[in-house]
């Protein structure tokens, strides 16, 4: 497919690089460790989060660097996890006195390089908290996991962190409240098309004009099932019962609904989308307080969709509400 690239090898550090040029004040660019942080980071007073992952899932995980949200992300390759060193030495050059928080979502490959980069950082003296991201309901296993994957759920994980590490709560407590987080979301997601790495030139994965897949991970993962295509709403439906009925979710409880795009749908298809969903929230009593339609963990230019419910209470409703300031401007 077409592409704006240069050499494929240089896509990721290309576009770092472009990150950290429009964002000079507030963000600082280390190509060693194809690293995006905040400038003003380690702290003192606050707990450094960072995360990494495979790149082509933007704007997560490098775009949502920033003050309210993440310090630092040092990714991988499209769809590789970061190596180890890379993890080890973002951990060493953002830890502050009350440590650093690593999230991750759950791949083996990123889990891998996590488990050895939080050992080194530890050998140094540095302390490290953990939390695993698995919202995906699709499937328990699938070739990139052992149990659920993480996916677009992983935006609330950031977020609520992000912004209890700037009211200066420990790393315990941030480990608590992202677990917490965790615990009540959840996702699923389905693909009309598949997606390019760069470097390979070709789709991992391709369906029929009449085709689609349910519960796709962001890889290219399989997903439950194909099956001819549906309309918008029946999609939805399919989707919304496997997410609610999963945690469960109940009558009268107060949630934060997020129609998530993979990369290539247009925005007013994901608000065709949203508003078919936020109905059927409303039909199971449920109240939506917090909405999020738009990008926010995608698979390059896939033509897909997830959808994510969040159980909200007060302290968590207020976190997600808190400023953040981050390379990704809407204005």
């Amino acid at each position: 497919m077409k592409r704006f690239v240069n050499d494929p090898k240089d896509y990721v550090p290309d576009m770092l690089k472009g990150i950290a040029h429009a964002n000079p004040d507030t963000l600082k660019y280390i190509p060693e460790y194809n690293l995006i942080m905040r400038r003003d980071i380690p702290m003192d007073t606050k707990v450094s989060i960072m995360q990494g992952s495979g790149s082509g899932h933007e704007p997560a995980h490098v775009m949502t660097v920033g003050k309210g949200m993440l310090d630092a992300a040092c990714p991988g390759n499209v769809f590789a996890a970061p190596p180890a060193d890379f993890v080890y030495q973002t951990t060493k050059l953002v830890a502050g006195p009350m440590g650093v928080l690593h999230l991750l979502n759950n791949y083996t490959g990123d889990t891998m390089s996590f488990d050895m980069g939080q050992e080194l950082a530890e050998m140094d003296g540095i302390e490290v908290g953990r939390v695993v991201i698995n919202d995906d309901v699709a499937v328990k296993d699938s070739l990139y996991t052992v149990g659920r994957r993480g996916v677009a759920g992983n935006f609330f994980v950031m977020k609520a962190c992000g912004a209890a590490s700037e009211e200066g709560k420990t790393l315990k407590e941030l480990v608590s409240i992202g677990s917490q987080v965790v615990d009540v979301t959840r996702t699923m997601g389905m693909a009309l098309t598949g997606c390019t790495p760069p470097a390979k030139g070709t789709p991992i994965f391709t369906l029929a004009e009449d085709e689609m897949e349910i519960g796709i991970g962001i890889h290219g993962e399989p997903g439950r099932k194909r099956v001819p295509l549906q309309p918008a709403n029946k999609i939805v439906d399919e989707l919304f019962e496997a997410v609610a009925d999963d945690l469960p979710y109940k009558e009268g409880d107060e949630v934060a609904l997020m129609i998530n795009g993979m990369g290539g749908t247009p925005l007013a298809e994901l608000y065709i989308l949203y508003g078919h969903a936020h109905e059927l929230c409303e039909k199971r009593g449920l109240k939506v307080k917090r909405n999020y339609v738009g990008n926010y963990c995608t698979s390059l230019e896939m033509q897909g969709f997830s959808l994510t419910l969040v159980k909200l209470n007060d302290e968590l409703e207020r976190l997600l509400a808190a400023p953040a300031e981050i390379a990704v401007r809407i204005f």
